[in-house]
């Protein structure tokens, strides 16, 4: 097992990596947590795979107290709706302040917990159990949590940090192909940002990644953990511009994903395309050559990932959504560019037309 720790001004917490994990979470979870009533929060899917593995962690004594909300599997599913079920669930069975929710899931299942943990009763402590290779290099880390609202991803949230996170690599073993690959978009986002050796590992590694080789996948996440955990400690609420690096390729994403309805395309398959084209417009303004950019697509190619926005959504209908992202400020599109890999920026003054061009 590998653990990093994240530090924040006002808390620390691990985060595990590694195989087995489900089965001693009590053990991780007993470090770290208020007290011994633990809400498992999953999805229909998940439940049937490691339910069960995650309970009898949790009843080894000293044993918590445990009750289970399930709710149904997608990103459709992640909205206020789903959020106000499991909130009900937790006042009809008498869920005190003392207790703790656990997320048993991926990034839907992460967020949504995650939001309800930040919303009951002014706030109650909250573990990550992800089981998605996007969730272990991406969500479950940092303390975004929130829902989806029809106009917007993510719209509806609080900044609520975990207690702890625990992410065990034998999840990733039943995760489906579409699924694993749309992770690995987030792998590679990180050396975009800030790290370009970690990129150019990401290249010279792509067919082991691909492969779920143990030892290229666990210095993947553990590698964009930490990029991610030190980017969250600088700026944790975002107010300073640092961790909106963290969206390179999102702004276009977000739009594509609400724009063909939440769940059409998986987060990572847009966040793929988003880092192409963030990549493209890069090059359009002259901040990267187009031999930078087409290296970013051809990785996202080798992928099998999308490099365009889909056909249906046209350029001004993605604008039009893009204008509603999260990082604007004063009526201006903020986008994430490169001056080149590894060396990611807010960009405050991107000339609409340019955008345009791009889609």
């Amino acid at each position: 097992m590998k653990t990093l720790t994240v530090e924040l001004a006002h808390k620390r917490y691990p985060v595990h990596i590694g195989r087995g994990l489900l089965a001693a979470a009590g053990d991780c979870l007993r470090d770290c947590l208020p007290g011994r009533r633990v809400v498992v929060v999953t999805d229909e899917v998940v439940a049937p795979l490691y339910l069960d593995t995650l309970l009898r962690a949790l009843a080894s004594p000293p044993a918590f107290e445990t009750d289970v909300i399930e709710i149904a599997h997608g990103e459709e599913h992640k909205n206020l709706a789903t959020f106000e079920r499991i909130c009900t669930r937790m006042l009809e069975r008498g869920v005190g302040r003392d207790a703790a929710v656990a997320a048993l899931g991926g990034g839907v299942v992460g967020d949504i917990a995650g939001f309800a943990a930040a919303a009951y009763q002014r706030g109650i402590a909250f573990a990550q159990l992800p089981t998605t290779l996007l969730a272990q290099v991406d969500s479950a880390v940092g303390g975004k949590t929130g829902v989806n609202h029809a106009l917007g991803k993510n719209m509806i949230g609080a900044f609520h940090q975990p207690c702890c996170v625990v992410s065990d690599l034998d999840t990733l073993d039943t995760l489906p192909p579409r699924h694993y690959t749309a992770g690995l978009a987030e792998v590679v986002k990180y050396g975009l940002i800030l790290d370009v050796s970690f990129f150019d590992w990401c290249e010279r590694n792509l067919d082991a990644l691909l492969a779920r080789d143990e030892q290229a996948l666990t210095f993947a996440i553990e590698r964009s953990c930490r990029i991610k955990a030190a980017v969250v400690a600088e700026d944790e609420l975002e107010r300073s511009g640092r961790r909106a690096l963290l969206n390179l390729g999102h702004t276009f994403a977000h739009a594509i994903e609400t724009g063909l309805g939440h769940g059409r395309w998986l987060h990572g398959e847009a966040v793929a395309c988003g880092l192409v084209l963030a990549a493209r417009l890069s090059a359009r303004l002259g901040l990267i050559g187009d031999a930078e950019a087409q290296r970013v697509a051809a990785v996202v190619e080798r992928l099998g990932l999308p490099l365009e926005k889909p056909a249906e959504l046209s350029a001004e209908a993605m604008i039009r959504r893009m204008s509603l992202d999260k990082k604007n400020l004063g009526g201006r599109t903020r986008l994430v560019l490169m001056r080149a890999p590894g060396e990611a920026f807010v960009s405050d003054h991107t000339d609409p037309a340019e955008i345009e061009a791009v889609l």
